[in-house]
């Protein structure tokens, strides 16, 4: 499997209701799988993801000004709402996808997590 450089990871990351998140695309991308496959194993497992400290579903309108913001044109063509996972649904994303791709790439994640998290705090005092 191909290390996700911190810097790649960083770019994606987005803020979202003060949250940092991942859209469902880039997760998907990381780990290697369609989009909707994301979407399929989230759906038959909605009780891991009770409430927005886990996932974000966007609604359309957030989306379009979600869109206006990204440079990304991949983005743009997205017809429906993404779905946007925090910290703690990447986690539980984890426990879904059974794959060696999937774990390191979560691995991988959380540590890029935690140091944007870190770099922030540091910015703030």
């Amino acid at each position: 499997m191909e290390i996700i450089q911190f810097e790649t990871l960083e770019s994606k990351l987005i803020k979202i209701e003060d949250v940092l998140v991942l859209l469902d695309s880039d997760v998907a991308e990381l780990y290697g799988v369609e989009t909707k496959r994301i979407n399929e194993n989230v759906k038959n497992n909605l009780d891991k993801f009770p409430d927005k400290s886990y996932m974000i579903e966007l609604s359309s309108e957030e989306w379009q000004i979600l869109k206006s913001d990204l440079t990304t044109s991949k983005k743009g063509g997205k017809t429906k709402p993404p779905k946007a996972f925090t910290e703690k649904g990447l986690y539980m994303l984890a426990t879904i996808l059974k794959s060696d791709c999937a774990t390191q790439a979560t691995l991988q994640i959380i540590e890029t997590f935690a140091k944007v998290s870190r770099s922030i705090k540091k910015i703030k005092k």
